[in-house]
């Protein structure tokens, strides 16, 4: 499979953005699904993930509540809808993808093998 994301922004403190991350390949239902942030000098962080039927997700605390990451297996589609963001969501946004069948939360960059490419977020105070 591979990731295509998309919608990324400026918007101001407060506002509301969604991000969208497009898959190709015919077994998108296969993959655990999860966005990760990255700013300048410091290391991928975990946002959130999505399981493969869409039903179950986990997201960190510094966005939940705020976040929310639905998908489309459909239209091999995950979203990420952002509100109520605030300057520290400033990041560059990753999609990335884990073939998995395994209920447990993977955190961590190296466990995923596909990613888009990213899409840059800024909100300004």
């Amino acid at each position: 499979v591979q990731l295509q994301a998309s919608g990324g922004g400026l918007v101001q403190a407060g506002g509301s953005l969604r991000i969208s991350c497009v898959a190709s390949g015919r077994t998108f239902g296969d993959y655990r699904v999860a966005w990760f942030r990255q700013v300048p000098g410091k290391e991928r962080e975990f946002v959130g993930q999505i399981n493969n039927n869409g039903d179950s997700t986990y997201y960190v605390d510094a966005v939940k509540g705020r976040f929310t990451i639905s998908r489309d297996n459909v239209n091999k589609t995950v979203h990420l809808q952002m509100n109520s963001l605030k300057p520290e969501d400033t990041a560059v946004y990753y999609c990335a993808a884990r073939w998995s069948t395994t209920a447990a939360v993977a955190m961590f960059a190296s466990q995923y093998s596909v990613w888009g490419q990213g899409t840059q977020v800024t909100v300004s105070s």
